[in-house]
């Protein structure tokens, strides 16, 4: 089936509201992932890109849900409009359409993809700043340890004794990175 309109949705939060970001907009297809926007590696992402053809329109919420950074939204969109794909931002209300190289819409979309990048450094930098400020008044601990002292010495323990260390990170349910800084 050809023309169809595909909604993708990402959020970064389990607590965030899918519903909203495409409410009332007639789709035939939606993809959700609830990730960060790091990187364009995402399971959903990937396969909206791997399910949309030629006269497709692809629609998002906003930029800043297909990605967080210039580079990487300029070679999505790109990718998608070279396979004759439109892809469709709701809240800026542009779409970038297969085959039109309209100066200002490439202006806009560079602009607007950069103000998304600008306001995702905000974020980090008051989230920075509200830790440091967290921490200087004592309240802020960071993350809790994975593991406890008891079990950190049943790790050493049985790491010591020669033991597999990617089974000894199932076993304890932590990454083979963690136990690696447990047992140093």
């Amino acid at each position: 089936m050809t023309n169809q309109r595909i909604g993708y949705i990402r959020v970064s939060s389990l607590d965030q509201n899918v519903e909203r970001q495409l409410d009332g907009i007639h789709l035939d297809k939606v993809f959700t992932d609830k990730a960060s926007a790091k990187d364009t590696k995402r399971p959903q992402l990937q396969a909206a890109l791997n399910h949309v053809r030629a006269g497709d329109t692809l629609i998002v919420h906003s930029m800043d849900r297909l990605a967080r950074n210039v580079e990487d939204m300029l070679k999505l969109v790109r990718e998608m409009n070279d396979r004759g794909v439109s892809v469709q931002f709701l809240k800026e209300n542009m779409t970038f359409t297969a085959g039109s190289d309209d100066p200002r819409s490439v202006l806009m979309f560079t602009m607007l993809s950069a103000f998304a990048q600008f306001e995702r450094s905000l974020i980090k930098e008051r989230q920075r700043e509200g830790i440091a400020l967290a921490k200087a008044k004592g309240v802020y601990k960071g993350r809790k340890p994975a593991l406890n002292a008891d079990r950190i010495a049943k790790l050493r323990e049985q790491a010591a004794t020669g033991a597999n260390r990617t089974k000894l990170a199932k076993e304890f349910g932590i990454s083979r990175e963690t136990l690696y800084q447990y047992i140093r």
